[in-house]
């Protein structure tokens, strides 16, 4: 009678451990611009996290509908290009640029991170650009 109890015992709980132990589903990033942010390059008055690029590694093409930067292992493409399009155009050349802005995750490397080793050095990004700003050297 003992056994026949202890067995019973086992079996309830080889179903109830694996119920009671689940936490949950752990929240997928949503990617795409104006999604989850992950980080911030931004002016503020105690602190000043802008991202400062050269003026020829900001990459635009012709008309201004696409734009991007690399750093390092990682790429950065402009949610609104053609708003940051004319200011960028303003600038001369061989300077550097301060840019501020949200950064979100990009869907295509997202999806696809799972998929390959590389993809933990080289990371894809959107950027909403808040502002472009020359350096000015000395102040």
């Amino acid at each position: 009678m003992r056994d026949y109890i202890i067995r019973k015992l086992l079996v309830v709980l080889i179903f109830t451990i694996p119920i009671v132990s689940y936490t949950g589903c752990k929240k997928q990033a949503r990617c795409g611009c104006d999604k989850d942010v992950l980080f911030s390059y931004e002016k503020s008055l105690t602190d000043d996290t802008r991202q400062l690029i050269d003026y020829n590694k900001l990459i635009f093409n012709e008309e201004g509908t696409t734009a991007y930067f690399s750093l390092g292992y990682s790429s950065y493409y402009f949610c609104n290009p053609v708003e940051m399009f004319a200011k960028y155009k303003s600038f001369s050349s061989g300077g550097q640029i301060y840019i501020s802005g949200d950064v979100f995750w990009e869907c295509n490397y997202l999806y696809s991170s799972s998929n390959y080793s590389y993809q933990s050095y080289y990371k894809v990004y959107n950027i909403h650009v808040t502002a472009l700003e020359v350096q000015l050297y000395g102040k």
